[in-house]
């Protein structure tokens, strides 16, 4: 099977529509407790500076006070429990949810995530959350189309360790290829698989490549947070209407121009706020 190379070109219409705020959609960003909510905080950014209309931080009671102090036009939500994410959900306007960055691996962590996976919502689940999934084969099978997963190669052979062991250490892209194809299959949902060459693919095999190499290449993208930015683009793309598989290929084209266009000495909190000049070259 082919593999679509992710371009300029290539990008859907990522223009925004004149209309009510809600029309670009809402998206919720679960975080972290005390001293955990930088990685949601980034996630939230991203997704509102990608164009979401709304963008809520989802947040334990005992972590309410730090995330106040640092957010303005990103919300915030007290979630006490899932019981409470549940309530927050019959809010149908909430069309894309964001669970793993810094949300960490206790119970509490496992049931968020048990809710957003069950909600049938679309989403990104990314880093805590991808290990919580990894560990609950019923999670696991409850995934949907509607699911982004973004693993990193520690992640994805956690999450798919049979596809993961016929990889081997140095593998060539089209084996990257087919084992995201696989993964895909196997779990029902969008993966994109992190790296140099990020492969992403979705359940039907279709699969796309996006190569920060050459001059896409984009060392300083090295840096602690910078996935978790990534789950965010995706995030607002999604609250924006964007199908799964689609919104993951623009938003890693996106992700890495945004490091492009800043350049050395980027930190993670330096890419959501690339990103109106990122679009701006797009003629947005």
């Amino acid at each position: 099977m082919t593999i679509q190379t992710i371009t300029r070109d290539s990008l859907p219409d990522l223009g925004k529509r004149l209309g009510h705020k809600y029309d670009s959609g809402h998206a919720l960003v679960l975080s972290g407790g005390p001293g955990r909510t930088g990685a949601a905080r980034m996630a939230a950014r991203a997704a509102l500076r990608v164009g979401a209309g709304l963008v809520t931080l989802g947040v334990s009671p005992a972590a309410q006070l730090e995330v106040a102090m640092q957010v303005t036009a990103i919300m915030l939500r007290r979630l006490g429990d899932s019981d409470a994410l549940g309530a927050l959900l019959e809010d149908g306007r909430l069309n894309a949810l964001c669970a793993g960055p810094g949300l960490g691996l206790g119970d509490h962590a496992a049931d968020l995530v048990r809710v957003v996976v069950l909600s049938g919502r679309a989403c990104v689940l990314d880093a805590d959350a991808l290990t919580l999934i990894s560990q609950d084969k019923a999670l696991m099978g409850a995934l949907h189309g509607g699911c982004v997963l973004t693993p990193h190669g520690g992640e994805f052979a956690r999450l798919f360790p049979a596809v993961s062991d016929d990889l081997g250490p140095d593998p060539t892209t089209e084996a990257k290829a087919e084992a995201t194809r696989a993964a895909a299959a196997e779990s029902g949902a969008v993966v994109l698989f992190k790296g140099p060459e990020t492969l992403i693919a979705q359940a039907d095999g279709t699969c796309a490549l996006h190569a920060a190499t050459g001059d896409r290449a984009a060392p300083w993208m090295a840096t602690a947070g910078a996935g978790d930015v990534l789950a965010g683009i995706i995030t607002g793309l999604l609250a924006r209407g964007f199908k799964p598989f689609e919104a993951a290929k623009a938003a890693s084209w996106l992700h890495v121009s945004c490091a492009l266009h800043f350049g050395p000495g980027l930190i993670a909190e330096d890419l959501p706020d690339s990103l109106p000049a990122v679009m701006r070259d797009l003629g947005l």
